[in-house]
C-alpha cells in the first residue's frame, strides 16, 4: 500500500455512477415493483453500501477506511430501458474513496443484474466510472 503516514487530513468525496440495460420486460417488471425476489432497489442500496465498506478487502492494496457516509441512488432512463446507479462515499481522512464510490455502483448493478436474471439473462451493465472527487493534494475531479 502506499505510505499515507504524512499526508494532510481533509474531508474527502467521491462520486461514481454506472448503469444496467434491460430487456422491455425486466425493465417494466422492475419498475412496476413485479420482481419474485423483492425489492430491487432496498436490496441493491445496501448491497452497495455493504460493499463500499468492504471495498479494502475485495481490491488489493486500499486502504481500509472509516467511511462517514456512503450513499446509493438509482434512476430510470425509459427511453434506454436503463438504470442508472449513483453511489457517493465521504470521509475525512488521508487518502480519497473513489475505490469505495466505484464499489458502491458495480455491487449495486450486480445486485440488480441478480434479481432480475430469471427474467432476463442478457442485461448489459457498463459505463462505470468517477463522477467527481474533492479533497486531498490532487484536488477536485469533475468528468466532462
Amino acid at each position: 500500500m502506499v505510505d499515507v503516514t504524512e499526508k494532510e487530513e481533509t474531508v474527502r468525496v467521491a462520486k461514481a455512477s454506472g448503469k444496467i440495460k434491460l430487456s422491455s420486460e425486466a425493465y417494466a417488471a422492475v419498475v412496476k415493483g413485479e420482481i419474485k425476489k423483492g425489492d430491487v432497489f432496498a436490496v441493491a442500496r445496501i448491497a452497495g453500501i455493504m460493499a463500499a465498506k468492504k471495498t479494502s478487502d475485495i481490491i488489493p492494496l486500499c486502504h481500509p477506511l472509516q467511511l462517514s457516509k456512503i450513499s446509493v441512488d438509482f434512476s430510470f432512463d425509459d427511453e434506454d430501458t436503463s438504470i442508472i446507479c449513483v453511489g457517493s462515499a465521504k470521509l475525512s481522512g488521508k487518502t480519497g474513496v473513489e475505490m469505495e464510490a466505484l464499489t458502491a455502483v458495480s455491487a449495486a448493478l450486480l445486485t440488480v443484474y441478480d434479481m432480475c436474471k430469471a427474467i432476463d439473462k442478457g442485461m448489459v451493465i457498463s459505463d462505470i466510472r468517477l463522477l467527481e472527487k474533492s479533497g486531498g493534494k490532487s484536488g477536485d475531479y469533475h468528468a466532462e
